[in-house]
């Protein structure tokens, strides 16, 4: 099989490709396909993965390209991990919507519909490409933020795209190990949008055992999300949140903690400094890498687990992989037909009672040759249905406004966020955002 890998150049996909060198089940992938717009973070890639493959038998060809229809011709699978703007254009979503007092990230808040309005239309073009080129493949999409950017892409192809995201799995991963459980054997209802979903329930046996988590502190010690909102928070909840929804359970706390050098302007200098030395020293490259890469992790959410007192991350958390893992097991599960459940980001139907049918939402999968399948949910109880629905209109309207080029409708998707408190500010959103990210001033040019 050949694998196409958007975003080829990027700092994790060193991750997949040890996952594939780990992968011996047949049908395998046998050449990957590194796309990027840059030929010098491909070189510094190419050289670590290079060294990954020293001393395995017949790892997977690796070839790169900065030609988006060469990437994908023939490509059975297509990784999409793109990231238009750069960490560039991450430090902007971020620091514009903080300097009007609101909360800067990538992905949740104002920050994520910025990098919604400047990606969804490259997205859709990648999405046109891949079916006129290789209309047989599955795309499984990384590219943030994810719900948004798959919800588009649906458009060209339907079903044939997947949405994922390592957030609900890590949490069940430690809800389970809290319990002293194994996390393959739990069924989690878990259920939302990406960056905005809660685990509402853990069954073990047949039965519900999220209900003695919940209700012991030690036990809720051992959770990171627990720690993050606090015993308390989850109690009235009745559910673990998703640890993005930090940014809406705790605004305040997240703006302050961040008034300082921001995620996106720490990874950008890191990640400078590893892209200039991988290509300086090839020979060191997978070490240079996995320097960075256990900086990038063990400082993940680092200013939200300062503030709550949450703690360090663990080590079993930091060792358990994230993304490559899921996607592979998402591949191999398509690519083989064998079944598995797997949560993951799908076209609604009526899966979610409350959202359109056809809205993508986050919720556990029926996965196997034919491709994935939402399993139906529990009603959403109002404390969680009413910021859902908010939400999604928000990605909805954003979509709309960078298909279209209306500026109106962006300034729509920035006032109707929660987190975003006045239409005027919304405004300033926008033209904040248009000053400093060309990209986005390439949608939105008046």
């Amino acid at each position: 099989m050949r694998l196409a890998v958007l975003g080829g150049g990027g700092f994790r996909v060193p991750l997949v490709y040890g996952a594939l060198l780990r992968d011996t089940a047949r049908p395998r992938v046998e050449e990957v396909v590194l796309y990027d717009v840059s030929p010098e973070r491909l070189e510094a890639v190419s050289h670590v993965l290079r060294g990954l493959a020293a001393g395995h038998d017949d790892p997977p060809l690796v070839r790169t390209t900065t030609e988006l229809d060469t990437a994908l011709r023939d490509a059975s699978f297509v990784f999409s991990a793109i990231r238009v703007g750069g960490l560039a254009g991450r430090t902007a979503d971020e620091r514009v919507a903080l300097e009007l007092g609101l909360v800067g990230q990538e992905t949740t808040g104002p920050g994520g519909v910025a990098f919604g309005l400047r990606t969804v239309p490259v997205a859709v073009r990648v999405a046109e490409r891949v079916a006129a080129l290789a209309p047989g493949a599955w795309v499984i999409n990384f590219t943030n933020p994810a719900g948004m950017i798959t919800e588009a892409m649906r458009r060209v192809l339907g079903d044939r795209v997947i949405g994922i995201c390592d957030s609900p799995i890590g949490l069940v991963r430690r809800a389970a190990a809290a319990l002293g459980l194994d996390p393959a054997r739990v069924a989690p209802d878990y259920v939302g949008l990406n960056h905005l979903g809660w685990l509402r329930g853990l069954a073990f046996e047949g039965r519900d055992v999220l209900p003695r988590l919940l209700a012991d502190d030690a036990l809720l010690g051992q959770v990171e999300e627990a720690r993050l909102f606090g015993p308390g928070w989850v109690r009235v909840l009745g559910a673990l949140p998703n640890e993005y929804l930090y940014y809406y359970y705790c605004t305040r706390e997240a703006v302050a903690a961040s008034m300082g050098r921001t995620r996106g302007e720490a990874l950008l200098e890191q990640q400078a400094r590893f892209y200039a030395a991988a290509r300086a020293r090839p020979g060191e490259a997978p070490a240079e890498w996995a320097r960075a890469r256990r900086e990038r992790d063990t400082s993940y959410m680092a200013e939200a687990r300062d503030v709550t007192g949450a703690g360090e991350r663990s080590a079993a958390d930091l060792e358990a992989g994230g993304y490559e893992g899921i996607a592979l097991a998402l591949m191999a599960a398509i690519a083989r037909g064998e079944p598995s459940t797997m949560i993951l980001n799908v076209r609604n139907g009526t899966a979610v009672p409350g959202l359109p049918e056809d809205a993508v939402v986050e919720v556990p999968c029926a996965v196997d040759g034919a491709g994935a399948r939402p399993l139906a949910t529990g009603a959403l109880p109002g404390r969680f249905l009413g910021l859902a629905q908010q939400v999604k209109a928000v990605e909805q309207t954003a979509i709309e406004a960078a298909l279209t080029g209306s500026s109106r409708l962006a300034v729509a998707a920035f006032a109707l966020h929660p987190l975003v408190d006045s239409t005027t500010t919304a405004q300033r959103l926008l033209d904040g955002y248009r000053a400093r990210v060309p990209e986005l001033a390439a949608v939105f040019p008046d």
